[in-house]
């Protein structure tokens, strides 16, 4: 029985979990024995809205400290130029960069925030965290 509450979006994003997107690179830490927090903020963020092909803008920040390895700035620059011309939810693009960048640095913890420029009048922030166990 099909619920009728779901919009024409089911079924777009199906894929999103085995996005192949480029890896992100890393470098070893120095200073793994310090507890210190690393921000880098992407002010031009873009991606396609699966729905209606047209652009998405956002500011993403990523907040993390780094335990045996830092991120390495422009393998993040590729990656996230990558998703220019990707269809995927906001929600989506927060929750699969997490992923990503978790499984390449490993971090203490971690934190992505992408801010979305407003579409029909609606702004949205998405954020998700990430701590080691």
């Amino acid at each position: 029985m099909k619920n009728k509450n779901y919009s024409a979006y089911e079924g777009l994003q199906s894929n999103i979990k085995s996005l192949k997107t480029p890896k992100i690179e890393v470098w070893k830490n120095q200073y793994p024995e310090k507890l210190y927090t690393i921000f880098l903020d992407i002010p031009e963020f873009t991606c396609i809205c699966p729905k209606t092909g047209l652009p998405d803008f956002a500011s993403i920040r990523i907040e993390y400290s780094p335990d045996k390895y830092c991120i390495e700035l422009k393998s993040l620059k590729m990656y996230t130029i990558f998703y220019r011309n990707i269809g995927i939810f906001h929600e989506h693009v927060i929750n699969k960069m997490l992923e990503d960048f978790v499984r390449a640095a490993h971090p203490r913890q971690a934190k992505i925030s992408g801010e979305f420029n407003p579409r029909g009048g609606i702004k949205t922030t998405v954020t998700r965290e990430y701590r080691k166990k």
